[in-house]
């Protein structure tokens, strides 16, 4: 298997491309629109087909680059069934798997972020990566005071699936601050201090108390992403 994060310095964001081997079919999780020529530079320095571009939701912090890929490698756009994004190609059902040759990701509906937030289980031989979006961050989860956001329904997609998961299994987040690239479900579920608590009322009690401030792209970045970043 071929696997590479990649990073968008503006809105702190991880895009993930992944693909059977050299020369093999590819898809990309949460493209950034700016980062296209990064794209296509690496797509053809690896000679690599890409047939899905796919985001883990509709985003907040910036453009994304679906839209845009499909004009220009013919791919599919891929949101989960519950985004009301349009010109996206192909919407996944919870549980629905989506095959990359011998590769294949498991679609996970875990709302809470955003009623629309999906994370992708991916299988591969010994190993397991979760691609977790905005909803499993490194020492954070991400934040439930817009866009449907419910904290509730976020205590309940992390520790009733996301944390049932095998500890051994790494988790890829959408975004980090702090320079962490990666971390597993062992380690979350020891260090990551929003999930030391007792209930999803203790749970929804600090994610209300924690006054963030707006994404400074929201206006922009939202009605784009609606319509996968064409504009």
């Amino acid at each position: 298997m071929l696997f590479r994060q990649l990073f968008d310095e503006s809105s702190w964001t991880y895009t993930y491309l992944i693909a059977e081997h050299d020369g093999g079919r590819a898809l990309l999780i949460d493209p950034v629109l700016e980062k296209i020529p990064l794209y296509q530079r690496l797509l053809q320095e690896l000679d690599l087909t890409l047939v899905y571009a796919l985001d883990t939701h509709v985003h907040a912090d910036h453009i994304t680059a679906l839209g845009k890929l499909r004009e220009v490698f013919g791919c599919e756009t891929v949101h989960g069934e519950c985004s009301k994004a349009t010109g996206v190609t192909r919407y996944l059902r919870d549980g629905e798997v989506l095959k990359l040759g011998g590769l294949s990701l498991e679609t996970l509906h875990t709302p809470g972020h955003t009623d629309d937030s999906y994370c992708y289980l991916l299988k591969h031989e010994d190993r397991q990566f979760l691609f977790s979006g905005d909803t499993l961050l490194i020492r954070g989860t991400g934040r439930t005071d817009f866009q449907h956001g419910n904290a509730t329904q976020q205590y309940h997609s992390i520790f009733s699936r996301l944390l049932t998961l095998p500890e051994h299994t790494l988790v890829y987040p959408g975004h980090d601050y702090s320079g962490m690239t990666v971390s597993s479900i062992g380690e979350e579920k020891r260090c990551n201090p929003r999930l030391q608590v007792s209930s999803a009322e203790e749970y929804a009690r600090l994610m209300h108390s924690l006054n963030l401030a707006r994404p400074k792209q929201m206006d922009i970045a939202v009605p784009a992403n609606l319509k996968v970043g064409l504009v």
